[in-house]
């Protein structure tokens, strides 16, 4: 995971250089950095103090294959107008391929599902829990930042605005 984030982050530097625009909850950036290397640290550290033991580890790295493929497929589907701090350019055009024909976020459901599934394959509970509430605060101010910049985009929300954020048909 650590190897995807970097590899993400210097595909997100280079889309950056290319797009000009507002960020999206910037002020939390920091905060996201940290829990993402928190994500990489504490369940390490909770199963060996903690001699915690896994339980169903298969079906915990199955739901992680299944994020890492979600994730893929929405960076993909947002090519180059994907970055990681959420660059929005005022001339942005509606992406409505791939996973954002059903929701309006694929790529923070995945971002969730793998704060869940590394802590939980390993038995690390206790991180799964603080390391998916920091990253539901985290999420919450920049999904609120990037659809306030998103709404000032033409045909957005004609486009997206009525597909849930993150459940098709439900939420």
């Amino acid at each position: 995971m650590a190897a995807q984030r970097l590899a993400e982050l210097v595909v997100s530097r280079g889309h950056e250089r290319r797009l000009h625009g507002a960020r999206a909850a910037a002020r939390s950036y920091p905060l996201m950095v940290a829990a993402h290397a928190g994500l990489l640290t504490l369940p390490l550290l909770e199963v060996a103090a903690l001699r915690r033991r896994p339980r169903a580890p298969l079906a915990w790295i199955a739901v992680l294959a299944g994020a890492g493929l979600l994730r893929r497929w929405s960076i993909r589907t947002l090519g180059t107008s994907w970055s990681a701090r959420a660059v929005v350019p005022p001339d942005l055009r509606p992406v409505t391929a791939g996973p954002y024909r059903f929701i309006r976020h694929p790529n923070y459901v995945a971002v969730a599902l793998e704060f869940a599934a590394p802590p939980l394959a390993g038995g690390a509970w206790l991180s799964a829990l603080v390391l998916s509430a920091l990253n539901a605060l985290v999420l919450f101010d920049r999904i609120r930042d990037e659809e306030a910049l998103l709404r000032r985009v033409p045909d957005h929300e004609q486009a997206l605005g009525r597909k849930a954020r993150f459940i098709p048909g439900l939420f």
